[in-house]
């Protein structure tokens, strides 16, 4: 996967934005204004992404790729190295997992506006 596979994949998934609200090189994808991956387009390509507590622990065990969350809080976000050590899907079904843990928390207004979409 490189940033243009990994960029498209978030902009596809209902309601995505793009912005750069820290810098000129953290690009940050958001659903309904709320964050749910990022990535720093001046380094080696990696992505920090949402995750159930547990899982965030248990996929860190599993995978040298996964890492406790860059500048975010540990408990709650990974950041996962794209370094081929995992297949594309496998990216896409942990961004797939960060999508839907911020959809969740939603508001149902925001979460109606969001099926209009």
């Amino acid at each position: 996967m490189n940033i243009e596979e990994l960029r498209n994949y978030c902009l596809s998934k209902s309601g995505t934005t793009e912005e750069f609200p820290f810098d000129e090189s953290t690009l940050v994808f958001k659903v309904v204004g709320k964050i749910y991956a990022l990535t720093d387009l001046e380094s080696d390509l990696s992505i920090n992404l949402k995750c159930l507590p547990e899982k965030a622990i248990e996929l860190r065990e599993q995978h040298r790729c996964v890492l406790p969350g860059y500048h975010m809080n540990k408990k709650h976000w990974n950041t996962v190295l794209v370094d081929g050590s995992v297949s594309d899907r496998q990216i896409q079904e942990w961004i797939d997992h960060s999508y839907t843990l911020v959809v969740e928390k939603l508001s149902r207004k925001q979460k109606d506006e969001l099926s209009q979409l």
